[in-house]
């Protein structure tokens, strides 16, 4: 066992954690100031549901012993055997309680994430609900197939090194799907929806920014070469997909906003996600500027199409995360991580195939199971808030209590 692996790997853990308090204000910003607490106590309360719910039943169902490529079982029910001493399949110079904490927070801001899409009108208790039925039945297969023992899709070859399609991509359209099921907020398309504080959307951003080199580098379980990469390129590719996406923004509506910039570096970061620790800087250049761009026209999208994502989840960690991952399979390079593969522009289009098939695969299982899920919970106990209920916004309806005194 390694120290300074262990040390890294912990203090990963910890950034990620924390990036679910600033998904929370990133969030909580863009909303309407009725609406603030709310926002923030559904990415607050996932800290503790998705925990309890990884500690007794979600790690083993995503990394325990493989069960016909699909799922874990429940050997490590409770942590049983889950110990002091490392994995061999799971970071071999690290406790095996270190990765499975690590991985806990990743699980935890899964969830957090499709938040955004219903903000503003969904029950808390039926969130609640959702949150732990999502997290067993959608998070924990997703998990197991990509990167547990035995997973099919690990098994064809798929490269996700830290989350594009378990993380972002299952978020995304589970968000559409929620969207779809739970419907417009009262006045949508009427009433104008301004964010009432940009500073902490700003500084959520900055938190988010922060705790994802924990999120990417840390993903490579040791404090090494490969670990630097991961980070490197993680930069390069926030700080390049703000900076397209502002420019974009400033030749479309004349103007560049710091919305957009925030955006514009969210975008950066999840469409690297599952690259990182396989291309090289200069294609993260090109990951972060396209990113910018295309999450920039997902979010013009949906006023098209009519739906009602109101954090806009769908077009920044939905496509970004599509985007990147099909990228991983473009730019890929065994030079950078020998345990990957080449992308096609390295001489293997093959490649590019499998990880399309990963992205479909999951994109139809999230989309299905939540769409399953959500209406269960709405036979149940219904989804959305009355509507005096959003009238009067979720802080006082919900949570008995104001973000401001004035």
């Amino acid at each position: 066992m390694n120290t300074g692996d262990t040390v890294f790997v912990l203090i990963s853990a910890a950034l990620v954690m924390l990036m679910t308090p600033g998904l929370a204000l990133f969030y909580g910003g863009m909303v309407r100031s009725k609406n603030v607490l709310g926002t923030i106590m559904q990415s607050f309360v996932v800290l503790g549901i998705i925990t309890l719910e990884w500690v007794l039943w979600g790690y083993s169902m995503s990394f325990g012993i493989d069960h016909g490529g699909i799922i874990g079982g429940l050997g490590w029910f409770g942590l049983k055997g889950v110990g002091m001493l490392p994995s061999p399949d799971y970071g071999s110079t690290i406790p095996h309680l270190a990765f499975m904490i690590f991985q806990c927070m990743f699980a935890i801001i899964t969830v957090a994430l499709i938040t955004g899409a219903f903000a503003e009108r969904m029950k808390f208790s039926a969130f609640l609900i959702f949150s732990l039925l999502w997290a067993t039945f959608v998070y924990n297969p997703l998990c197991h197939w990509v990167w547990g023992v035995g997973g099919w899709i690990g098994g064809l070859g798929a490269l996700d090194f830290a989350g594009g399609t378990v993380v972002h991509i299952s978020s995304g359209i589970s968000a559409l799907a929620a969207v779809v099921i739970i419907g417009k907020r009262h006045g949508y398309g009427n009433t104008p929806y301004i964010p009432h504080n940009l500073p902490m959307t700003i500084t959520g951003a900055a938190l988010l920014w922060f705790g994802w080199f924990g999120f990417n580098a840390g993903s490579a379980l040791a404090c090494n070469g490969l670990a630097a990469n991961a980070f490197v390129v993680t930069h390069i590719s926030s700080a390049v997909a703000s900076l397209s996406w502002i420019f974009t923004e400033w030749i479309h509506r004349g103007k560049p906003t710091t919305l957009g910039a925030a955006s514009g570096a969210v975008a950066g970061l999840v469409a690297i996600t599952p690259a990182s620790g396989f291309v090289g800087p200069l294609s993260a250049v090109i990951i972060g500027a396209l990113a910018g761009i295309i999450c920039y026209g997902g979010i013009l999208i949906k006023s098209r199409l009519g739906y009602d994502d109101s954090l806009d989840v769908v077009g920044i960690h939905g496509l970004g995360g599509t985007w990147g991952a099909l990228a991983t399979g473009l730019f890929a390079c065994t030079a950078i991580n020998p345990n990957g593969a080449d992308g096609l522009f390295f001489g293997n289009p093959g490649q590019l195939w499998i990880q399309f098939v990963s992205v479909i695969a999951t994109m139809i299982f999230a989309f299905v199971m939540t769409f399953v899920i959500l209406k269960l919970v709405d036979l149940l106990i219904g989804l959305r808030v009355t509507n005096e209920e959003e009238m009067k916004g979720l802080d006082i309806s919900l949570h008995d209590e104001a973000g401001y005194t004035y």
